[in-house]
């Protein structure tokens, strides 16, 4: 028993659990049972894949010891070019797929060019922040374009589905890709290099690990995922927007600090930062419901990644202080 709980206090996704779980108590209480009814988990479910595909894309990336600020304005980059093509004549597969590539692109360019010319990726993908989000203005020309909404499969991506249509079909997608970089990352020769290049880089070099490759694979994928999360975030509302994203990135950083993911890389987990992300849209749906103003909403999230680090690092020292019996 003792060799459980030390195991489990040095997980690092157990803060922000614990955490997630007082607010959901707190803000059930201050809304008056509204809060995990079916009518507000509804809307909540069909607003949170959306960030939270874009923290799990962020969190893998900071495992591997790296950043990308550029997420927010991809975000609104890739669903801005599939929709201008679209109205140019192309059919929706091969616009998505389009914008897929150009996702592709960009984070190659994050990593090729953070790594080539060794300097933070901080600054390189703060580049591509303003960029992306310049590109999506100039293409769209300020306004949303008018496309054919019959033309697009929204219902495979936004359509509500479950008990009581419950949940959108973005929160199945979510839940499939959110699996599947989970067991990459805790199953797979390549989640064990990038646990690897971002724990401690020279000992992964000595050891083989072609970290370069394996940084940039990490790049593309938080890319991508930022792009087609963008994607169902427009086909949730019918139309792309210029200034969708915005911000999105602090928050995708910040979710997954909250879930235990460390700055400095090799420690964090996707549960982590799904956790996170939650927890965010909890802060903002709870605060509503609690008739509490908005402007507060920054100023949780600030606090919260603050108690967040505290939490783990003081539970992560507490376990490995911990002894445990050997019989």
């Amino acid at each position: 028993m003792r060799r459980i709980l030390k195991k489990s206090l040095q997980k690092p996704e157990l803060a922000a659990t614990l955490l997630l779980v007082v607010l959901i108590v707190v803000f059930e209480y201050t809304s008056n049972g509204f809060f995990l009814s079916a009518a507000n988990l509804r809307g909540f479910l069909g607003l949170m894949p959306e960030t939270a595909l874009v923290a799990v894309g962020v969190t893998l990336l900071m495992i591997s010891g790296e950043f990308d600020l550029s997420v927010g304005s991809v975000f609104a980059l890739m669903p801005m070019t599939m929709a201008v093509l679209m109205v140019h004549g192309w059919p929706f597969l091969l616009a998505m797929s389009a914008g897929l590539l150009l996702c592709v692109v960009i984070g190659f360019l994050n990593g090729w060019l953070t790594l080539r010319f060794e300097i933070p990726s901080f600054i390189t993908t703060l580049g591509m922040l303003f960029m992306a989000r310049s590109l999506t203005v100039v293409i769209s020309g300020g306004f949303p374009p008018r496309f054919d909404l019959n033309a697009v499969p929204a219902p495979l991506f936004a359509a509500f589905v479950g008990p009581g249509g419950l949940f959108r079909a973005s929160l199945l997608w979510f839940l499939a890709i959110a699996l599947l970089v989970g067991f990459i990352l805790g199953r797979t020769n390549f989640g064990n290099w990038v646990r690897a290049t971002g724990g401690f880089l020279p000992a992964a070099q000595a050891m083989g690990i072609p970290t370069v490759r394996v940084k940039i694979a990490a790049f593309i994928i938080c890319s991508v995922l930022a792009g087609f999360a963008g994607m169902l975030q427009v086909m949730r509302l019918g139309s792309p927007l210029p200034s969708s994203g915005e911000g999105m990135e602090l928050q995708a950083v910040a979710a997954a600090v909250i879930g235990g993911t460390s700055l400095w890389g090799g420690i964090g987990s996707i549960l982590g930062g799904v956790i996170g992300a939650i927890l965010i849209r909890v802060i903002d749906n709870g605060l509503v419901l609690s008739q509490v103003d908005g402007s507060w909403f920054k100023l949780a999230v600030g606090a919260l990644t603050i108690l967040a680090v505290i939490g783990n690092t003081w539970l992560r020292k507490r376990g490995q202080a911990m002894k445990v019996s050997e019989h």
